[in-house]
């Protein structure tokens, strides 16, 4: 008689992986649309500048690579925090958070125009809005807080 073992714990881990994967990738997306609407759309300029720099143009690269590289460095945390304490997600959720705020100081104080800076900063928000429920809602265990 042959004997079946399933490691439920590892499928439980790749599920959680793929979800935050697709949360990454959603993410990204939402940037991306934000972009897709106001840039081609309705044809603003997203223009930043840091102090006395020169102004510089923010293009499509620049936003999937920003919000690929927030993304994946949130998933990472929260990946830290969840094998390092019983209350990772919670206390990744907080910081996730203030790192929203912080980063809307980015968009309004770089921006060039009003418009720039809306854009800008709905990106921010857009980013944020997939990800941190995305991404809490992935772990692999249980946690209630």
């Amino acid at each position: 008689m042959a004997t079946t073992t399933i490691n439920y714990a590892a499928r439980a881990s790749n599920h959680a992986g793929r979800v935050r994967a697709l949360s990454v990738a959603g993410a990204v997306l939402a940037a991306v649309a934000v972009w897709a609407i106001a840039v081609p759309l309705l044809g603003t300029h997203l223009v930043i500048r840091f102090g006395s720099g020169a102004a510089e143009t923010v293009g499509l690269d620049y936003v999937v690579g920003a919000s690929l590289a927030a993304s994946v460095a949130g998933w990472g945390s929260l990946a830290l925090l969840e094998r390092r304490t019983a209350r990772g997600r919670t206390i990744w959720t907080a910081v996730a958070i203030v790192a929203l705020v912080v980063s809307l100081s980015l968009p309004l104080t770089a921006g060039t125009t009003l418009s720039s800076k809306a854009a800008l900063a709905l990106m921010h928000v857009a980013v944020a809005a997939v990800l941190i429920p995305a991404l809490r809602r992935s772990g692999a265990g249980p946690q209630h807080s």
